[in-house]
């Protein structure tokens, strides 16, 4: 069942538009708790299984566009979404997870073992480069536009699906909200093709539903 955190239950009527931020099904990255940044890693058997049955789902809500991460596990994983709508899936670099430097490829124990004060002060909420790469503001710059833009495009009521992943959802989110970066890590994680909703209200947007989409699963990947 999808948490609400409005308290609206799931499915019944609502005004404005609405932005489904979905996160890519698992790969073999995930599994083994390996950061994959901008990494191009594709889904396994059981990712594609999952963009699948959440696609079943996400057809119900009778979306009108679809923009995607170009990267290969998410680009496939609109795909299933594309399949059964009949819509064309929009590909932006933009909407990429976070760039994370040497930490790419590495696995968390091996991140904690090798730059475990870097990693702390991230999860405080300082902006840190990760490996060297982009900070969480950073990501926010050049993913919430590209959602926002698309989101103006909608009809009135319209319903956007933008297939992402874990870090650049989240950034993405709380630059919506107009969140504090410091923050943002208190969103939690979304799980293996979970998504979360925003929606269209008189001050702007509101955090609707988060983590919805399946039974609990544990959060594998590079915002853990």
């Amino acid at each position: 069942m999808a948490v609400s955190v409005t308290g609206e239950v799931s499915g019944s009527a609502r005004r404005g538009r609405r932005v489904i931020l979905w996160r890519h099904g698992q790969t073999s990255w995930n599994v083994e708790r390996r950061f994959q940044g901008s990494t191009d890693v594709e889904l396994t058997e059981t990712g594609v299984a999952q963009a699948r049955r959440a696609a079943r789902l996400l057809a119900g809500l009778k979306p009108d566009a679809i923009v995607a991460s170009d990267l290969r596990r998410a680009a496939a994983t609109a795909a299933e979404l594309a399949a059964l709508t009949g819509l064309h899936v929009v590909h932006d670099e933009a909407l990429r997870e976070t760039y994370a430097g040497v930490w790419q490829g590495l696995t968390h124990d091996e991140i904690i073992a090798r730059y475990g004060e870097e990693y702390a002060a991230w999860k405080r909420g300082e902006p840190v480069r990760r490996g060297g790469g982009e900070l969480e503001t950073e990501v926010a710059d050049r993913a919430a536009p590209v959602v926002l833009r698309h989101a103006e495009k909608l009809p009135e009521d319209g319903t956007l699906v933008v297939v992402s992943h874990g870090g650049t959802i989240r950034t993405t989110i709380g630059r919506l909200l107009d969140l504090d970066p410091r923050s943002w890590e208190s969103l939690g994680g979304l799980s293996n093709c979970c998504w979360s909703v925003l929606g269209e209200g008189a001050r702007g947007w509101r955090l609707m539903e988060h983590n919805a989409g399946t039974l609990p699963e544990p959060v594998l990947g590079d915002d853990d």
